[in-house]
C-alpha cells in the first residue's frame, strides 16, 4: 500500500550494520544493511538518458539538453557547492573590511564601448530600449561620489560577443570600488580575498603580495599581457644578432622595422622533424609564414634548420644571449613587433603543454600593471582606451596627455592573472574635469557625444568626486579554477553553449506576432 509521507515510509524500514565480513568500503552506504517493510512509491522515472556518474562519455550538447540529469553526477554537485562556497567566503571577507553589497540596475542605458550590448525594447516608450549591463561600472562610481567609500556585489553582466570555453554571453563578476585609494590599497585588499580563498578552498598557502609586472616587461619576455609563470621559456630579443645574416626571412622584416625573438626550449633537440613540421603549419594558420629554428648540438654547434645561416661569432653570440645549451631546440620569430608577441606568446604556451614543462601544483598569481592608457589605430587615425575612458593616468604622466605624446601615457590600470588565466582587471578613476576633459579630446568623444553617452556620470563628477578606483573579477573563472576545471560551464548551474543557446530550454527563440505588436517591433529577414 502506499504510505502518507516519506517520512512514513523511512519509518518503515529499519538500519543494521552489516556484518563485518560484507562490509564494503567503496560505497558511502557499505557499513549498513536496510531492512525494507513497505515502498512508497512517490515518483516515477524513465530511464536516464545517461548514467549518473562522473566516468561518462556524453557530448555537452546532451549534457546542457538534460542539465537537470547532469547536475545529479557528484562532480557537478560539488563544483556548484564550492561556487557557493566561494561566494561565501568572498561576501564575509568584504563584509569584514567594511564593505557594503549594494545592487546595480540590470535595465539601463546602452553605452556601446567595446562588446555588443544585449538591448531590451520598452512596450512603454516603442522605439526606445534600454541595455543588459556588461558591468557596473558607471554605478559603482556613482556610488563613490554619493559617500559609500566601500562598494561591493556578486553581479550578474551581459555581453553579446563571439563565446569561448571561459566566456559565456552572460556571467557572474566580483565587483568592488574603493574611495581614497591608489593602485595599491585595491591591489592589497584582493590580495587578501584572494590568499583567504586559496587557503580556505585549495588547502594552499600562498604568499603576498603578489609578485607585479609592468605591461612592457610582460609582452617583452612572454609575448602577452597575461602570461603563465610557472615555467620558463622567456622571450629573448635577438635583432642586432640576426641583422647581421645573410638570410631575407630574418632581415626583410628588421628592414620594415620589425624585430627577430626566440624562445629556448630545453631538451626540444630531442623533437622529431614531424613535431616541427606540425608545429610550422599550426602557426602558419594564426598567420605566420613560418618556424625558423636551430638544433643546438654538442661543442655548441648549431644544425638543422637555419643554422647554416649562422657563423662562429653570430653562433656564439645566439648561445650567450639565449643561455641556450647542448640539446635545446631554439625557435625564432621575425616580423612586426605585434605578430611576434603574438605567435611566441602562442609558441611558448604550446610547445610547453605538449612537452610537459608545466608543474601542476604551483598557483602563480601575477599582477599586470602599468598599461598604456591609449592604443593607436592606423586605419582610421584616433587613439581607443586600453581600458576605458575613465581609466587614471598615472600622476607623473598628466603631461602625456597629447596627440604627440599619448602612446607613453600610462594607466593607474592593473590585471590579476593566475597561471596564464586572467581573472580580472581594474583601475583607479578620473576624479578631475581637467584631465578627464584632456582624455575625451584625444579620444576624439566630443560634447555631444560625451552628454549622449556619459551625461550622467558626468554630471555626477561636478559635485565633488573623491579619488577612487576598484575592480572586477571573474566569478565563474575563480571557481573553474579553483575546482580543477577548464570550462566554465561546469561551474554554472544552467550554461549556454559555445554559440549563446540553451539546449534545455530552446533560446533564444521565436515570439509571437502578438508580443512583437505590442513591442511596436517587426522582423527583418537578413539580407543574402
Amino acid at each position: 500500500r502506499r504510505t502518507t509521507s516519506p517520512r512514513t515510509a523511512m519509518q518503515a524500514s529499519l538500519c543494521s550494520r552489516r556484518p563485518a565480513g560484507l562490509v564494503n568500503p567503496k560505497m558511502k552506504t557499505g557499513t549498513v544493511e536496510v531492512a525494507v517493510r513497505e515502498i512508497d512509491l512517490l515518483s516515477d522515472s524513465d530511464p536516464p538518458v545517461f548514467e549518473i556518474e562522473d566516468a561518462i562519455d556524453v557530448g555537452e550538447e546532451t549534457r546542457l539538453r538534460y542539465r537537470y540529469l547532469d547536475l545529479r553526477r557528484p562532480r557537478m554537485q560539488q563544483a556548484l557547492i564550492r561556487r557557493h562556497r566561494i561566494c561565501k567566503i568572498i561576501r564575509d571577507y568584504f563584509d569584514a573590511h567594511g564593505f557594503v553589497e549594494i545592487e546595480t540596475p540590470f535595465l539601463t542605458k546602452s553605452t556601446p564601448e567595446g562588446a555588443r550590448d544585449y538591448l531590451v525594447p520598452s512596450r512603454i516608450y516603442p522605439g526606445h530600449f534600454y541595455a543588459l549591463p556588461q558591468s557596473p561600472q558607471i554605478f559603482k562610481q556613482l556610488l563613490m561620489i554619493s559617500g559609500f567609500d566601500r562598494y561591493m556585489q556578486i553581479v550578474r553582466c551581459f555581453r553579446d560577443e563571439d563565446l569561448r570555453a571561459d566566456r559565456q554571453p552572460e556571467f557572474t563578476q566580483l565587483d568592488l570600488e574603493m574611495s581614497f585609494v591608489q593602485p595599491e590599497d585595491v591591489l592589497t585588499i584582493v590580495e587578501g580575498c584572494m590568499a583567504r580563498l586559496m587557503r580556505e578552498i585549495v588547502g594552499v598557502e600562498v604568499p603576498t603580495p603578489f609578485v607585479r609586472t609592468s605591461y612592457d616587461e610582460a609582452m617583452r619576455r612572454y609575448g602577452i599581457d597575461r602570461p603563465d609563470t610557472r615555467y620558463d621559456l622567456h622571450i629573448e630579443d635577438v635583432s642586432d644578432i640576426a641583422g647581421q645574416l645573410e638570410f631575407r626571412v630574418f632581415r626583410k622584416p628588421l628592414a620594415a622595422g620589425g624585430c627577430v625573438r626566440c624562445i629556448v626550449v630545453p631538451g626540444g633537440a630531442a623533437m622529431t622533424r614531424r613535431e616541427l613540421d606540425t608545429l610550422t603549419d599550426e602557426l602558419r594558420g594564426i598567420g605566420a609564414g613560418g618556424l625558423p629554428y636551430a638544433k643546438v648540438a654538442e661543442g655548441g654547434r648549431l644544425e638543422t634548420g637555419v643554422a647554416k645561416f649562422f657563423d662562429a661569432g653570430a653562433t656564439a653570440a645566439l648561445l650567450e644571449r639565449t643561455g641556450a645549451g647542448p640539446g635545446d631546440l631554439i625557435l625564432f620569430a621575425a616580423d612586426s613587433e605585434p605578430n611576434v608577441c603574438k605567435y611566441l606568446a602562442w609558441l611558448r604556451e604550446t610547445v610547453a603543454k605538449r612537452r610537459g614543462l608545466i608543474p601542476q601544483d604551483r598557483w602563480d598569481f601575477l599582477w599586470i600593471v602599468d598599461f598604456p592608457m591609449f592604443e593607436y589605430h592606423e586605419e582610421d587615425g584616433r587613439f581607443y582606451s586600453m581600458h576605458h575612458p575613465f581609466t587614471a593616468p598615472r600622476d607623473e604622466d598628466i603631461g602625456l596627455l597629447t596627440p604627440e605624446s599619448a602612446t607613453r601615457c600610462r594607466a593607474k590600470a592593473y590585471d590579476l592573472v593566475l597561471n596564464g588565466i586572467e581573472l580580472g582587471g581594474g583601475s583607479i578613476r578620473i576624479h578631475r574635469a581637467d584631465v578627464q576633459q584632456k582624455v575625451f579630446e584625444l579620444l576624439k568623444i566630443g560634447p555631444d557625444e560625451q552628454r549622449a553617452k556619459f551625461g550622467f556620470l558626468l554630471d555626477a563628477l561636478r559635485f565633488g568626486p573623491p579619488p577612487h578606483g576598484g575592480i572586477a573579477l571573474g566569478l565563474d573563472r575563480i571557481v573553474m579554477m579553483l575546482s580543477g576545471l577548464d570550462n566554465i560551464r561546469d561551474v554554472i548551474g544552467f550554461p549556454k553553449t559555445q554559440r549563446a543557446v540553451c539546449p534545455l530550454t530552446g533560446a533564444p527563440s521565436e515570439v509571437s506576432a502578438e508580443q512583437l505588436d505590442e513591442l511596436h517591433l517587426r522582423i527583418v529577414p537578413p539580407g543574402k
